[in-house]
């Protein structure tokens, strides 16, 4: 892996009074995040999915536009020679990067933005946003692990070996996530992610525009 690029230039703190939260989920390969992922934004109101750039091939089961935008390298580099990207970062030997307007466009009109991107990006989001809200998944252990990227029928030999090594990396920067997520069981792997979600939108911050609104009406000093 390579080290993780920042996004644009002048890029900041986001967060504001009434803004929506940025939610940044990650994991190894095999963890369960898409599912869990794919699962909250179907049945929790006013989140969205940020779509990311990459320059890997798409798999069957993938679409445009919605799970990637697929481009080729050389539009990935010059988007992010623009400055078109909050964050970016090579996994291996492919490209992915965050597009930064599109993500502020969702925070500032007040809804959640869900961002599914690896530890790499992940920790630049947070130097850019310290307010991020990052959640780790993370696999019972090495051997479900295993099992669940082999039960995907993709995988080599090599791909396997790799992706269990990327995911040992991985699991050694969750420490620096707000929330871990066990997913050894994932009914309540879910219920876990959308209770951080929803906690997420009770903060003081998010809720200070109606805050103020209320304590004006009760006539409270200051508000």
């Amino acid at each position: 892996m390579s080290e993780t690029a920042g996004g644009p230039s002048g890029a900041g703190p986001w967060a504001a009074s009434g803004a929506g939260n940025l939610i940044v989920v990650s994991a190894p390969s095999g963890a369960g995040k898409t599912t869990l992922c794919r699962r909250l934004l179907a049945e929790l109101p006013a989140i969205e999915f940020s779509v990311s750039h990459t320059t890997r091939p798409r798999r069957r089961d993938e679409r445009e536009g919605v799970d990637y935008h697929f481009v080729d390298r050389e539009a990935f580099l010059a988007a992010r020679d623009r400055g078109e990207f909050l964050e970016w970062a090579q996994v291996g030997d492919h490209l992915y990067g965050t597009a930064s307007q599109a993500v502020r466009r969702v925070v500032e009109r007040g809804s959640d933005v869900l961002l599914d991107i690896d530890t790499q990006g992940a920790l630049s989001i947070r130097r850019l946003e310290p307010e991020a809200i990052l959640v780790f998944i993370l696999p019972p252990g090495p051997e479900a692990l295993r099992s669940r990227l082999e039960s995907r029928g993709s995988e080599t030999p090599t791909t396997l070996a790799r992706r269990l090594e990327l995911a040992r990396g991985e699991i050694d920067r969750a420490p620096q996530y707000d929330y871990l997520i066990v997913n050894d069981d994932l009914e309540g792997a879910y219920e876990r992610l959308r209770a951080v979600v929803l906690a997420a939108r009770c903060r003081r911050l998010r809720q200070e525009a109606r805050r103020r609104a209320i304590a004006a009406r009760f006539g409270t000093p200051g508000a």
